[in-house]
């Protein structure tokens, strides 16, 4: 059936990055991007299906606030900065929401909540309450606190971890690009955009490069882990250009969008 199976997704995580909701030249948040990512999801859940968010951003909406000229260098500057935007971004959120009719919760998490197994089950039960409720989560790792030894280092890790934790059927990373091609784009005009991927090999991973943003912290190698988590645990999983307008909406009516990658059967 290919990708339309994907229509029948019950419940679905969608990552967002950093420069998904930033304005490109100047690093500041965009009311308009958010605006429309809300509206999507809102539609996705209104329609019947569960929906998770994993927002990246925080970091990026307090250098806003703050009039830095970029992120600190300093560990307890980066996550000052975190805790200025992570409230900034939380009330957008909830206020965006609220106006489509749903309500919004904040969930922060760091990596000894999954390391601990009454921690990682505990946080499952919050999110299974959450949906309960009809309510929508919002997740972001947990920067204000988070150290080498308990941080997951970027919101791809966390998204196919949180899609593990609520059983997900569906992860979905919107990022700045179309999707995994078979080379750097930005540096080879004709490089193919891979429609759909079954199986993650040396080849695969060989063709991810760095981050391609400077407001986010991941790249495609990150995007290629989350996509291994994911389907190691039965969930499948899309990649795709939030810069599309209806990119949400396209995925789940099953089109050819983004690169797919499916559980192989």
């Amino acid at each position: 059936m290919g990708r339309e199976e994907i229509k029948h997704k019950k419940r679905v995580v969608v990552k967002v990055g950093s420069s998904s909701l930033t304005h490109k030249t100047t690093g500041h948040i965009s009311i308009s991007k958010m605006e429309r990512l809300i509206r999507q999801l809102v539609d996705i859940k209104n329609s019947g299906k569960d929906v998770i968010l994993v927002s990246s951003g925080a970091q990026a909406v307090g250098i806003s606030a703050l009039n830095l000229p970029g992120k600190p260098a300093e560990m307890e500057k980066k996550q000052a900065v975190a805790s200025v935007g992570q409230a900034s971004l939380m009330m957008i959120y909830q206020k965006l929401f609220r106006e489509y009719g749903l309500v919004s919760s904040q969930v922060l998490i760091t990596k000894d909540i999954i390391d601990q197994p009454e921690r990682k089950q505990n946080a499952t039960n919050t999110f299974r309450a959450l949906m309960d409720y009809g309510v929508v989560p919002v997740v972001n790792e947990n920067d204000t606190v988070a150290t080498d030894e308990i941080e997951f280092g970027d919101n791809d890790t966390l998204s196919a971890i949180v899609a593990e934790l609520v059983s997900a059927d569906l992860l979905i990373l919107l990022t700045d690009i179309d999707g995994l091609y078979e080379s750097n784009p930005a540096q080879n005009p004709d490089a193919k955009l891979m429609e759909e991927v079954t199986h993650i090999t040396d080849d695969i991973l060989g063709m991810a490069g760095g981050s391609g943003s400077k407001v986010g912290t991941g790249g495609m190698v990150t995007k290629l882990e989350a996509a291994k988590i994911a389907i190691e645990n039965g969930i499948e999983m899309v990649i795709a250009n939030s810069e599309k307008p209806d990119i949400l909406h396209q995925i789940i009516a099953g089109e050819t969008v983004g690169t797919y990658f499916r559980l192989s059967r």
